[in-house]
C-alpha cells in the first residue's frame, strides 16, 4: 500500500521528569493519523533539547551517543517501512508496534545463523570463495562463541538482541583478548557484518545492527627487517628444533617473497628451470591466481637443500616443514626475542622484507619486484618503494650531519 503515510518524531515527556531534572524522550510513530509512542530509553535536560532539529544540543560525548541512538531508532522505522512496502500487502500501526516489541522477528539466533552461512561458504569453495576465506569464517565463529560465553554467559543470542553496543563490545573483546590490531579486528567484524546482512536478506531482522558503525581499516604500515635484523635471525643457532625449522621457513620467505598461503602449497611443481639454466619458482599465486617467476637465491637454495632428506618432510611430501600460520607467528615471537629484535614479527613480514631489504634496496627495478610479488597494481608495489626511499632519506640525513661535524673540526 503506497498510500500509507508514516512519520516519526521525538517527544519530551515533561510530566515524567526525573529528580535530576532530565526528561525522558519518546519516539512517536504516526501511521495515517494513528499514533503510537514508545520510550527511546534516553533522557535529556529540557534546555539541552533542540525540539526543531530533534537532537540534543552540544558536542559532548553524551550528546553524540544520544543523537546516534535516536538516529538509529528512526532508521529502524524507515527500514521496516521499506520492508512492509516491499511485501505489497496492507499494513497498519500494529506492524510497527510488533517490530519495536520484537514480535515480528523470527527467533533465529546468531550462532545458528553463522553456522548456516559457513555451510554455504564451504559448499562454494573454489567457486565464489577460497578455502582460506572459509577458514576465516570458522575462526570468526569460534571467537564469537567464546565472546558470548565470557561476556554474556550464554551459548547463543537472538538476532533481535543485537545492536551497535554488541558490535562495539565484540570489537573491544577481540582487540584485548587476542592482542590484535585494528585492521585484523576489522576482518572479523566485516565477516560478522556480512552474516547479519545475510540475515536481513532472509528477513530474520528488519534493521542493520551495524548501522552507525564504521568498519574502516587504518592505514597499514609495511613493517620489514633491516639487513642487520635479517642477518641476526639468519645466523642465529637454535638448539630447539621447532625454532630452527620456523626460522628456516621464515628466511625462505624473506628470500622468495612467498606468502603463507603459497608456502602451504609449496611443492616440487613450483620449481622450474629458467632461461639461465638455474632453478626458479614458477607458480600461480594462491591469493590472486597471477603467475609469478622468482629466482631461487642462494640462501633459499641452502634451506631447500637442508630439508631435502628430512624424514618428516619426505613422509608428508613437503619441501619445507611448514606449520600452521598461528604456530609460525607464535614461534617467530620467541625468535625475535632471542635475536633481540624489538618488532612484532609475523610470517608476512618475510614477504615485506623480500620487497624492501632484499630486492628494492639492492637496486632491483620496481617492475621486476611487482612481477615477483604478483601484484596486479603498481601502486601496491610502490608502497615498498616509498619505504626504501624514506629509509634512504634518514640514512642520508645521518650522513649529512656527520659530514657537517667533520667540517667544523677541520675549520
Amino acid at each position: 500500500m503506497t498510500n500509507v503515510n508514516v512519520t516519526t518524531s521525538f517527544q519530551m515527556k515533561k510530566r515524567k521528569m526525573k529528580t535530576n531534572g532530565e526528561v525522558p524522550i519518546y519516539l512517536r510513530i504516526t501511521v495515517n493519523s494513528k499514533r503510537f509512542e514508545v520510550s527511546a530509553k534516553k533522557s535529556v535536560l529540557v534546555d539541552q533539547w533542540n525540539s526543531k532539529q530533534q537532537v540534543v544540543k552540544g558536542r559532548s560525548e553524551e550528546a553524540r551517543v544520544t543523537n546516534r541512538h535516536l538516529e538509529l531508532l528512526k532508521s529502524q522505522i524507515n527500514q521496516h517501512h521499506t520492508y512492509l512496502l516491499s511485501l505489497g500487502q496492507p499494513f497498519s500501526i500494529t506492524d510497527f508496534k510488533s517490530m519495536l516489541n520484537g514480535e515480528d522477528v523470527t527467533k533465529v539466533t546468531l550462532i545458528v545463523l553463522f553456522k548456516e552461512n559457513n555451510q554455504i561458504v564451504k559448499e562454494n569453495i573454489g567457486n565464489k570463495y577460497s578455502e582460506s576465506t572459509y577458514l576465516q569464517y570458522i575462526t570468526t565463529l569460534e571467537r564469537l562463541e567464546y565472546f558470548l560465553k565470557i561476556r554474556y554467559k550464554m551459548d547463543d543470542i537472538e538476532l533481535s538482541k543485537l545492536d551497535i553496543n554488541f558490535i562495539r563490545s565484540f570489537e573491544t573483546f577481540l582487540i584485548n583478548e587476542y592482542n590484535i590490531g585494528r585492521n585484523t579486528c576489522m576482518k572479523y567484524l566485516k565477516q560478522l557484518k556480512k552474516v547479519l546482512h545475510y540475515a536481513m536478506m532472509k528477513k530474520y531482522v528488519m534493521y542493520d545492527p551495524f548501522y552507525g558503525y564504521q568498519t574502516s581499516y587504518a592505514k597499514a604500515e609495511r613493517d620489514y627487517l633491516t639487513d642487520d635484523e635479517l642477518d641476526r635471525i639468519e645466523s642465529k643457532v637454535f638448539k630447539i628444533k621447532r625454532l630452527d625449522e620456523v626460522r628456516d621457513v621464515f628466511i625462505f620467505s624473506c628470500y622468495t617473497g612467498l606468502a603463507y598461503s603459497d608456502l602451504k602449497l609449496f611443492s616440487k611443481d613450483f620449481i622450474k628451470k629458467g632461461v639461465d639454466g638455474k632453478d626458479w619458482l614458477v607458480f600461480d599465486r594462491k591469493k590472486t591466481g597471477v603467475r609469478t617467476s622468482i629466482p631461487i637465491l642462494e640462501p633459499a637454495r641452502r634451506i631447500l637443500e637442508k630439508y631435502k632428506d628430512d624424514p618428516k618432510c619426505i613422509f608428508e611430501k613437503k619441501l619445507l616443514p611448514v606449520k600452521s600460520n598461528d604456530k609460525l607467528n607464535s614461534y617467530m615471537q620467541e625468535i625475535s626475542e632471542l635475536c633481540e629484535i624489538d618488532k612484532h614479527i609475523t610470517m608476512h613480514i618475510g614477504r615485506h622484507t623480500f620487497a624492501t631489504t632484499v630486492t628494492l634496496s639492492n637496486g632491483v627495478p620496481l617492475e621486476s619486484v611487482m612481477h615477483m610479488l604478483s601484484h596486479t597494481n603498481m601502486k601496491t608495489t610502490q608502497i615498498y618503494a616509498r619505504i626504501v626511499n624514506s629509509k634512504l632519506k634518514v640514512d642520508m640525513d645521518k650522513l649529512s650531519k656527520k659530514i657537517r661535524k667533520k667540517g667544523k673540526k677541520v675549520s
